[in-house]
């Protein structure tokens, strides 16, 4: 079994509650807030535990909230490496309309990095990161983090023998499809990040898995992974495309932590030695099932396994 790190820069402490209504001016009293570590990678690793797996959590931490995302992950029994950032950890803060269904979610940028937190953040993943190892940088990067940072640290991982798996946004991800990058071996975007990079609509998984093989015939990483929210996720490399789906109804309760929980089934299925399409299932499994729990709960190993016998990856 590989060894599976998962690398968090901007971890937080989410507090999730709910009021009989959000409404702006007046005082909302809210139920006992459920208090879990989040942030990316922390999610990737949380969803890897709950699937049977273990990982080792690399996060940047940071003052008494920094220390509490410690405390947490240590009560789920998740390995970590903690290193100091700067300033203090974040916390999130989601609240849901009990009359409507609806969710708010308040999302806090977290410290500004400098280049010398960035150095702490890499000198930690190279001693901690050896052969038969599988990196996994998921998340947001910090307010002062350079938008290549995925890319450098590519070049870390790749000088020590490992394997990367990326799972950003925005800047960083724009800038990591514009050049070729052999040392990475995943990426992963959604469906709405694929449609602006490519500048077209991409309404079939056909037309997914063709911008898919463009970018692997870039070398921007040996294997793109797109979601396609209800419709599964499109996968491209050079030994195929395919497209997996859950073909099994299941009743959506919040789509949030899907990402994470496939992140998290992908790279467990890949560090056992799965075939491509077999972790591509996987990933689309855990992110359905991760769709039936509340907000902070990720994927149930039980629906996981039961939705895989109904996911079906296709070459497309």
């Amino acid at each position: 079994m590989i060894n599976i790190i998962t690398v968090t820069l901007n971890p937080t402490v989410d507090l999730s509650t709910s009021a009989p209504r959000v409404v702006p001016e007046l005082k909302l009293r809210c139920t006992a807030p459920e208090v879990d570590p989040g942030g990316g990678g922390i999610n990737v690793s949380r969803a890897i535990r709950l699937l049977g797996g273990r990982s080792t959590a690399l996060v940047a931490i940071g003052g008494g909230t920094g220390a509490r995302c410690l405390e947490l992950l240590a009560q789920e029994g998740i390995a970590t490496v903690g290193f100091q950032g700067p300033g203090e950890t974040r916390q999130s803060v989601s609240v849901t309309d009990q009359e409507t269904g609806e969710q708010y979610r308040f999302v806090l940028p977290g410290p500004e990095w400098t280049e010398t937190d960035v150095e702490r953040a890499l000198d930690t993943l190279d001693q901690a990161t050896g052969t038969d190892t599988l990196v996994v940088l998921s998340g947001s990067q910090p307010p002062g983090v350079a938008k290549n940072f995925p890319a450098i640290l590519a070049g870390h991982v790749a000088e020590r023998a490992a394997r990367l798996i990326v799972d950003t946004s925005g800047p960083a991800l724009f800038n990591l499809v514009e050049t070729s990058h052999p040392s990475i071996y995943v990426l992963r975007m959604d469906g709405e990040e694929a449609e602006e990079l490519a500048g077209r609509p991409l309404p079939r998984a056909e037309d997914t898995a063709e911008f898919a093989s463009d970018l692997v015939a870039k070398n921007v990483a040996s294997v793109i992974i797109v979601a396609r929210g209800a419709d599964g996720s499109v996968l491209a490399s050079r030994e195929g495309r395919w497209h997996a789906v859950t073909e099994r109804p299941v009743s959506v309760v919040s789509k949030v932590g899907a990402g994470d929980s496939f992140v998290g089934a992908f790279a467990f299925a890949l560090a056992r030695g799965d075939a491509l399409p077999d972790c591509l299932r996987y990933g689309v499994s855990a992110a359905s099932a991760a769709v039936t729990t509340e907000a902070t709960r990720l994927c149930d190993r039980g629906v996981t396994d039961s939705l895989m016998a109904d996911c079906v990856a296709r070459e497309v």
